[in-house]
């Protein structure tokens, strides 16, 4: 590639090129064959901009707020794990990013540093993501230390009940680091001669499969702070959100990790902002690539995107700038 690097494109190539292929494919990996994978991106390419002309665009303002929390654009940095494996200061670089471009992280149970560590790193908002474990202890203990830390908001994960059969893990006998967060909960080390010790690792850890829509008062009964679910697809499911009262709906298929075939994200977002009728937050996860798909997103009702994997990588070298006009 000549000259630097101008789009999020450029920026997974480079990292292609210096990142090993096993963290490479964990990185941009998706499940069996990668059809949703490729469809989160490809749908926004069906959708068109009908552009307005003589509209004064001298004063744009892209700031907006999530859950009473100003934010300079539109972007949230999803959870993603083991950010270790690209950056030696793993998410608290990422947090400073976020800190820098004033907007909100939200950290990964898994990962690579503590919730802690995260914490203590800069002066900016961010929101944990958990699961819920068949051992609830484990998930209140995450919580609570999430809560006492200043975490601001909750992102349950709901479209897990079972870890994705992601093949490029399994062929690559991807080894799991271990999760610091989970030191002293129970044993870290798991391993596995048949294929990816990143299944053995969630099966010994157990999700709870028989997580169900009632489990969401449990949540609420041991946290004081607003809860996010992130996994809706259907009308069904937003209306079963809003009737549960949580204080958010994330529009997310796991980055096309988890149910191969699902379908892209973006190709659903008007169907779960119509379900919600503007009774809670609408935010959007996958396929984001460009200013362009964030725009399709927002004018299609989310009040936000989230980026995360490679697509977040553009955090990092952005620095603020006044708005000249």
């Amino acid at each position: 590639m000549e000259g630097e690097p101008v789009n999020v494109n450029e920026f997974q190539e480079l990292a292609r090129q210096a990142l090993p292929k096993i963290y490479y494919d964990y990185y941009s990996g998706g499940a069996e064959d990668e059809y949703t994978l490729k469809q989160n991106v490809e749908a926004f390419q069906g959708i068109t901009i009908r552009p307005r002309i003589l509209v004064d665009v001298s004063r744009i303002d892209l700031s907006t707020t999530v859950l009473g929390y100003q934010i300079s654009v539109p972007i949230l940095i999803a959870p993603s794990a083991k950010h270790k494996w690209a950056h030696p200061e793993g998410e608290v670089a990422t947090a400073r990013a976020a800190a820098v471009c004033d907007t909100i992280m939200i950290l990964s149970y898994r990962s690579t540093c503590t919730i802690e560590e995260v914490a203590s790193s800069c002066n900016a908002v961010r929101f944990f993501q958990c699961y819920v474990y068949k051992r609830r202890d484990i998930s209140a203990n995450l919580l609570q230390r999430a809560e006492r830390c200043g975490y601001k908001a909750i992102v349950l994960t709901v479209d897990s009940p079972r870890l994705g059969r992601r093949e490029k893990d399994i062929k690559n006998k991807m080894v799991n680091p271990q999760l610091k967060n989970f030191e002293g909960l129970i044993s870290t080390r798991v391993s596995t001669d048949d294929g990816s010790n990143i299944e053995a690792f969630d099966a010994n850890t157990a999700f709870d499969a028989s997580l169900s829509w009632k489990d969401i008062g449990w949540l609420r009964s041991i946290t004081n702070l607003p809860v996010l679910l992130k996994g809706v697809l259907t009308h069904e499911d937003a209306i079963k959100a809003v009737e549960v009262g949580v204080d958010g709906i994330i529009v997310s298929n796991h980055g096309a990790r988890q149910l191969d075939y699902a379908p892209p994200t973006i190709s659903v977002l008007e169907e779960v902002v119509s379900a919600v009728k503007g009774k809670i937050p609408v935010l959007f996860d996958g396929g984001i690539r460009r200013g362009t798909d964030v725009f399709k997103a927002l004018a299609l009702g989310a009040q936000a995107v989230l980026s995360c994997r490679l697509e977040g990588q553009q955090f990092t070298d952005l620095q603020p700038r006044e708005n000249t006009g």
